[in-house]
This record gives structure tokens, C-alpha cells and sequence, in this order.
């Protein structure tokens, strides 16, 4: 039983054919695709509204510079929501929750915002491994722990993503099993059972679209240190 739990997290395949490709494709084939009428329905409307008010406040604090980034992060934000928001459904698959497909998002970004900060101003952005004001004797240490740190980044990012999209698809998978156990011995208690797995499932809603911001947040704070 223990090991049936993270058979969900397995990539599905058919004849031998991964169909993590179809899970990712998936997303992009559901958005709607504005017209050229002036007058849009209200869903192409609210997702235009949505895209823009997130953009905004994603770019505010960068620099002219910092957006030329914002057709790719808002792509990856509204990508990453859909993915896990369809993650939470019946018989699905959750992409995210492979670390090798979050790290394919995390390493790529952030070596290209490291290499920006190399090319724009090398100065300031090696000034970054050493604060201002370090006693000469720890000069060595800092800079190795600095170095450690700007390489853990986008490690963090992807087990961030992993981690918490998988304990959120584990947790429901035990409640919703003690639901279905104790249903016919002790109705009373699996109801209460059931009522708090409704609440946990509005819980990781709020997860699924927060961890796709968060991601994209500290991707647009690493791009504002080297833009």
C-alpha cells in the first residue's frame, strides 16, 4: 500500500511511449485564443486582464532592462498555474511534480540571468560574493559560502516546486484512503474525514497557484540583482 502512494508520480507511458509530452502540450492546446474583434468574450477578457495585472507587478521593480523578460515569465506563470491546477483532477498526471522536469525550468533561467549580470556589469555582480566590509581573515570563507549559495538557487527552486506539489498529492491520497476505510465501520468519523479532505483540496488549489507564482517571483528577483 505504502509504495502504491507515489505510483501516481510515475510518468505514464503507452506502448512504451512517455506521455509526459502530451501532459505538458496539454495546457497550451486549452488557453483561448484572442480574435481580432474589438469586443471579446468575458474568459479571453479575464485572461488578458489577469496576464497584464501580473506582468505589471512582476516588472515593477526592474528596470527597463528587466523587461524584455516579460513575455517569457508571464508565459512560464500562467504555464506553471495550469499545469498544477490540472494536476489536481481524477486519473491525471502532474509534470511538476518530476524534479528533473522543475530543474529543467530552474537551471536554464537561472544561469541566463547570471550570465546577463556577467555581461551588463561583471563588477557588480561578482561584488555579490563578497558584502561590503569583510574583515580581511574571512574574506576566503565568505566567498566560498556566497558561491555555495548562488549555485543552490536554482536547486532550491525546483525542490521547492517538487516538494510541495508532491506532499500536497500525498496528503490527499491518505485522507481520501482513511475516508474510504473508515466509511463502513465508522461513518460518523469518515465524514469529518471527508470534510476535511475538502478543505485540503481547496488548500492545494491555493498551493498549486502559489508555488507557480513563487517560482516566478524569485526568478524575476535573481533577474532585478544582475539587471
Amino acid at each position: 500500500m505504502a509504495m502504491s502512494f507515489f505510483d501516481q508520480f510515475a510518468s505514464p507511458s503507452y506502448l512504451g511511449i512517455p506521455l509526459i509530452a502530451i501532459a505538458i502540450a496539454l495546457p497550451w492546446m486549452l488557453f483561448p485564443t484572442p480574435s481580432s474583434r474589438w469586443i471579446n468574450n468575458r474568459l479571453i477578457t479575464m485572461q488578458g486582464w489577469f496576464i497584464s495585472r501580473f506582468t505589471n507587478q512582476l516588472m515593477l521593480p526592474l528596470n527597463l532592462g528587466g523587461h524584455k523578460w516579460a513575455l517569457l515569465l508571464a508565459s512560464l506563470m500562467v504555464f506553471l498555474i495550469t499545469i498544477n491546477m490540472l494536476g489536481l483532477l481524477p486519473y491525471t498526471f502532474t509534470p511538476t511534480t518530476q524534479l528533473s522536469l522543475n530543474m529543467g525550468f530552474a537551471v536554464p533561467l537561472w544561469l541566463a540571468t547570471v550570465l546577463i549580470g556577467m555581461r551588463n556589469q561583471p563588477t557588480v555582480a561578482l561584488g555579490h560574493l563578497l558584502p561590503e566590509g569583510t574583515p580581511i581573515p574571512l574574506i576566503p570563507v565568505l566567498i566560498i559560502i556566497e558561491t555555495i549559495s548562488l549555485f543552490i538557487r536554482p536547486l532550491a527552486l525546483g525542490v521547492r516546486l517538487t516538494a510541495n506539489l508532491t506532499a500536497g498529492h500525498l496528503l490527499i491520497q491518505l485522507i481520501a484512503t482513511a475516508v474510504f476505510v473508515l466509511l463502513p465501520i465508522m461513518p460518523t468519523v469518515a465524514i469529518l474525514t471527508a470534510a476535511v479532505l475538502f478543505l485540503l483540496t481547496l488548500l492545494e488549489v491555493a498551493v498549486a497557484m502559489i508555488q507557480a507564482y513563487v517560482f516566478v517571483l524569485l526568478l524575476s528577483l535573481y533577474l532585478q540583482e544582475n539587471v
